[in-house]
């Protein structure tokens, strides 16, 4: 009886490894375990990185051949470091530096010791590597830009850092990784899925041939390839524009909600952020504190939209149905808050809602933003339907598009006013600024531009995004091709697009017009204040300018903002003009006109001191 229980336990335990082991190999196995065996080298085969084409199938960015030089340091010898150093043009102090940091990294996995040779010093050290055991060359592929421009939006690709390789398993050191733009949204389909093969070594660590036979090796999966929704002639053109100025162009196809162009001024060629020079070139971008080429002005800058965003206010009116489009307004070259007159310049008269709109009349906004909160008991309550008004037109909020980043800009709440003033203890009045696009109000250029599509659509939009087709799938996210409706009526919105449209024949952009192409848009002159030493400052208006073409079968709405750029219809106003020719004419008619944009400059308004603090919120700018 005992030598039979003797055995039940023996074969019991025999079948608790053998069940433990077969786990472990079969049901557990994960290539951080098989790496961890000093006998067992891994070699990776990185894939191509998908290529990017714009929306007409131009190639933006390709791939071309590098070459690291990696180390396993556990491996390594005695060698001649000054000889080695030579070969691989670094200092010593900079060899010793990196040879510390793969160590900590591992002794046992590779690292990169010298990023992305160029071809001609991978040819000359190729032949000498022999010499230098633990050393090796890896063949990589960096980024080939076919473009100088949309850096923004492509973004740029480095190397993993600590952080990476904690956080995700996949990556290894050296491996690269997208960081913004395109190339961060997209990170998993753009890399692919790099190859391995494990291989054997004996205990004189030589290579003796793959492991297991190559049962666990794979192979690598090319990267995706994207089709965008820019359009290369048209951001390359737009940016041309942009020279010596500072601002955020976004335009947007209103029938799907994809991006055309996303310009920010100033910008950078793409190319800079590739190779051995990528480092020094980001500092010098990164680190320049006053042009800020690397910070996107078409998605971050949060400006006051000024007088475009009259027409909002026009549409809330109407549809609580404190104005129609007869309802007259008086204007007194200005308007009265209190005892303090506040200024315009529509000329004066009695205005109605196209005269008010295509005239830009700051005392007819005013008259309307004043009904709109009469019509409720509380000012909260007239607050919190505004702001619902508002916030339905992608406003206040971020839009959801497929960028990595982006600001919300702001749509004041009645805790924004309770918090500045007091609970029951503000008035429409005090908020007066709203009323034509100043105050506390702000919105992004891509808002912007979404806002003015949502006016081209009669009341809906799409939520904007760069992505056009992966590979050969056009399937995108159903978030995309979903229509997001305002919370105006569509009979609302004809008779406002009947103003912006006579903004250009009869309004502050009569000089705008281009031949055979009808446009609605709407200029916004936003006053640019700031304090230097304390003391309170007026600088040079920004200039911003929204429009859309045609007017019946809208193929373009874009939003131009343009830092220090006088009033809406001089450098805005005119970039819009251009801009909209360029994508429906496919060329510029108005050749004077262009060649003034494309030569003018505002780096004398930029000189000027800019540094400033920011106001307090009852400090209202007008």
């Amino acid at each position: 009886m005992k030598k039979v229980l003797l055995s039940s336990i023996i074969v019991l335990v025999g079948f608790v490894f053998i069940g433990r082991l077969s786990y472990l190999q079969i049901f557990s196995f994960s290539p951080n375990q098989i790496l961890e065996d000093p006998a067992i080298k891994a070699v990776y085969d990185y894939p191509e990185r998908g290529y990017i084409y714009d929306r007409n199938g131009k190639l933006l960015v390709g791939n071309q051949p590098a070459y690291d030089v990696m180390v396993i340091p556990r491996e390594t010898k005695a060698l001649d470091t000054l000889e080695f150093c030579r070969l691989l043009k670094i200092s010593k102090e900079e060899f010793l530096k990196k040879m510390s940091k793969a160590k900590r990294y591992s002794t046992r996995l590779p690292s990169v010791l010298v990023p992305q040779l160029a071809k001609e010093d991978y040819a000359s050290l190729q032949e000498k590597m022999r010499k230098y055991t633990g050393f090796y060359i890896q063949k990589r592929t960096l980024r080939d830009y076919k473009t100088k421009s949309a850096a923004n939006v492509l973004g740029y690709i480095s190397e993993v850092n600590e952080w990476d390789l904690k956080n995700n398993e996949y990556y290894v050191a050296g491996e690269l990784k997208g960081r913004t733009g395109i190339e961060k949204q997209y990170e998993d389909l753009l890399r692919g899925r790099k190859g391995v093969k494990y291989l054997q070594k004996d205990r004189f660590n030589r290579d003796i041939g793959p492991y297991k036979d190559g049962a666990l090796d794979t192979l690598p999966e090319l990267g995706k390839e994207l089709h965008i929704s820019l359009d290369k002639d048209l951001q390359e053109y737009g940016e041309r524009l942009m020279h010596g100025k500072r601002g955020g162009i976004v335009a947007i196809e209103p029938a799907t909600g994809e991006i055309l162009t996303m310009i920010s001024g100033p910008t950078y060629d793409p190319a800079l952020l590739v190779g051995r020079e990528r480092s020094k070139n980001y500092s010098k971008l990164h680190y320049d504190s006053i042009a800020k080429p690397t910070w996107d002005r078409s998605i971050l800058a949060q400006p006051s939209p000024g007088s475009p965003f009259k027409t909002l206010n026009a549409l809330v009116a109407l549809q609580e149905g404190v104005i129609d489009t007869d309802t007259k307004i008086k204007c007194y070259n200005g308007f009265y808050v209190g005892k303090t007159k506040r200024g315009c310049h529509c000329g004066g008269g009695s205005r109605d809602l196209n005269s008010g709109i295509f005239n830009s009349c700051n005392a007819y906004f005013a008259g309307t933003f004043r009904k709109i909160y009469g019509k409720f008991n509380t000012t909260d309550e007239g607050q919190d339907v505004w702001e619902k008004h508002m916030k339905s037109f992608g406003l206040g909020n971020y839009l959801g598009t497929d960028l990595p980043t982006g600001a919300p800009g702001r749509i004041p709440d009645k805790e924004y006013y309770d918090k500045a003033y007091g609970d029951n203890r503000w008035a429409s009045s005090y908020i007066i600024s709203n009323a034509i696009g100043q105050g506390e109000v702000a919105a992004t250029p891509i808002q912007l531009a979404n806002m003015t599509a949502a006016i081209a659509n009669r009341g809906h939009f799409y939520t904007p995004h760069i992505i056009k087709k992966i590979g050969n799938n056009g399937n995108l996210d159903p978030k995309y091709s979903e229509p997001r409706h305002t919370t105006i009526d569509k009979k609302h919105f004809d008779p406002v697009v009947e103003a912006m449209a006579n903004v250009y024949k009869y309004g502050t952009a009569r000089r705008l017009q281009v031949p055979g192409i009808e446009i609605a848009g709407k200029t916004g002159t936003v006053e640019n204040f700031t304090r230097i030493n304390g003391e309170r400052m007026q600088l040079t208006d920004h200039s911003i300018f929204v429009a859309f073409a045609p007017v019946d079968k809208p193929k373009i709405a874009l939003a131009v903002y343009i830092e220090n750029g006088y009033y809406g219809a001089r450098y805005a106003g005119h970039i819009a003009s251009l801009l909209i020719e360029k994508y429906l004419k496919g060329e510029i008619t108005r050749k004077d006109l262009e060649k003034r944009m494309l030569e003018k400059t505002l780096e004398h308004e930029y000189a000027k001191p800019l540094s400033g603090e920011p106001f307090k919120i009852n400090e209202h700018v007008w």
